[in-house]
């Protein structure tokens, strides 16, 4: 029996059934947010890593994830629009594209992806520190919108261990502060037992996503871990987790991956499945959304498959361990925040990446730098000459963007990739070293 695959129509792009359902449930989302005003909904605007979705349905909150919004924009091409409309009102070259696109939809109306207004948030909560960006982008839309904002400090993992005090000190600003303001937002009180149903959920569908992103230690690869990885992401680092929805859909991608590794094949691209697997990449840094497919091109055309990556972290490190605890409900969601990706430190990132060149058998590193996100950029090129040093695998760096269009260049990309892919061949062969 063949995996699934859909077609939807001649010359369209090839996707999985699961991505194909993926979408479908963004759009079921996307639907119910910008009906919120109709019905009486009640709209929380928070960020992707460290997010309390769990806690947010508690009070009966839709989600709505700002860079979510700037990623779809970046997909249809509106985010350049978007950019340049949030410069000439003032805002610079170099701040977050994801900011930009995000100020310059709203300026143009706010019209989200299925075509409707998204509606002005009743809160805003910032769980999450590992990013200095957020905490600027959430004072803009303070400024505009002049709803609640929670800030749920997040202690940064300098030294790569989470202590009992971090802990303590989180539960209590969620004890004080987080809880009664969402009670007097929504009119709903706190119930800890919805809570722990939400997160026994969650820690269901973690346990499915963790099988399937570590399926890419099989040969071939039959995930692409970080341009397929997108869609696989979506729904558990979203507005999903703690749902049935989220549970069926991580069941329903193992099933097909599943069918996958047991015929030896690699991933669906858009082009339809994967040939021969000749580069496995382990990938640092966020991907480009505004020429994302042209991209993702670029390394199947060249039999180049992503095994892992950092991105598919940057929302939780469930591969090392963590699962959302209905025993310990507070501080779980402390604990959550205190160990995505983004707020653990160099060393850590070091450690997290060498591990995966090692067990995932990779052939090297990949970073993609990301010229406005400083939360991931900084350090790199530190980063991938210690990851060289320690895996004896080479390693290269390319440089685009989120979703601003003026920092992809295709041809500048490629030929970085080629260069790559002989630097992998010569270190195979014996005639080079890592450079």
């Amino acid at each position: 029996m063949k995996p699934s695959i859909v077609k939807a129509q001649p010359g369209d792009v090839e996707k999985d059934a699961s991505m194909i359902l993926q979408k479908q449930m963004m759009a079921k989302h996307y639907d119910r947010l910008t009906s919120a005003p109709e019905t009486g909904e009640k709209v929380a605007s928070t960020f992707v890593p460290g997010n309390l979705n769990e806690l947010l349905m508690c009070f009966d909150l839709v989600n709505n994830l700002p860079e979510v919004n700037a990623i779809q924009s970046g997909l249809r091409k509106k985010s350049g629009g978007y950019i340049m409309e949030a410069e000439r009102a003032g805002h610079s070259e170099d701040v977050c594209t994801y900011v930009k696109s995000d100020i310059g939809m709203m300026l143009k109306g706010n019209i989200g992806p299925n075509g409707k207004e998204l509606p002005k948030p009743d809160v805003l909560l910032l769980s999450y520190t590992g990013c200095f960006t957020f905490l600027k982008w959430f004072e803009l839309l303070r400024e505009q919108y002049k709803c609640p904002t929670i800030f749920l400090q997040t202690p940064y993992v300098a030294d790569g261990k989470i202590t009992p005090n971090m802990i303590q000190y989180m539960v209590k600003q969620l004890k004080e502060t987080v809880i009664p303001t969402l009670e007097e937002v929504s009119g709903i009180k706190f119930d800890i037992d919805r809570l722990r149903e939400y997160l026994r959920k969650s820690a269901k569908a973690e346990d499915d996503l963790v099988y399937i992103l570590e399926t890419g230690k099989q040969k071939p690869s039959p995930i692409d871990a970080y341009f397929g990885g997108i869609y696989y992401i979506g729904p558990i680092f979203g507005a999903f987790r703690g749902t049935d929805d989220a549970i069926d859909y991580y069941r329903f991608l193992r099933e097909e991956v599943d069918k996958r590794i047991l015929q030896g094949l690699g991933p669906i691209t858009p082009e339809g499945p994967m040939g021969e697997e000749k580069y496995r990449l382990v990938v640092e840094g966020p991907p480009n959304y505004t020429s994302f497919r042209q991209f993702w091109k670029m390394f199947y055309d060249e039999g180049a498959t992503v095994v892992s990556s950092s991105y598919t972290k940057v929302g939780g490190t469930y591969d090392y361990g963590f699962r959302h605890d209905p025993d310990r409900p507070l501080e779980s969601l402390a604990e959550y925040c205190l160990g995505v990706y983004t707020n653990r430190s160099l060393p850590t990132r070091i450690d997290m990446l060498s591990d995966y060149i090692n067990e995932y058998e990779a052939d090297g590193l990949l970073i993609n730098s990301i010229k406005s996100c400083n939360s991931f950029s900084a350090g790199q090129l530190l980063i991938m000459r210690e990851v060289e040093k320690r895996t004896g695998k080479p390693a290269a760096f390319i440089e685009t963007d989120l979703v601003d269009p003026r920092y992809f260049s295709a041809a500048n990309v490629k030929n970085r990739l080629e260069s790559y892919f002989q630097m992998i061949e010569q270190k195979r062969s014996g005639k080079g070293a890592a450079a």
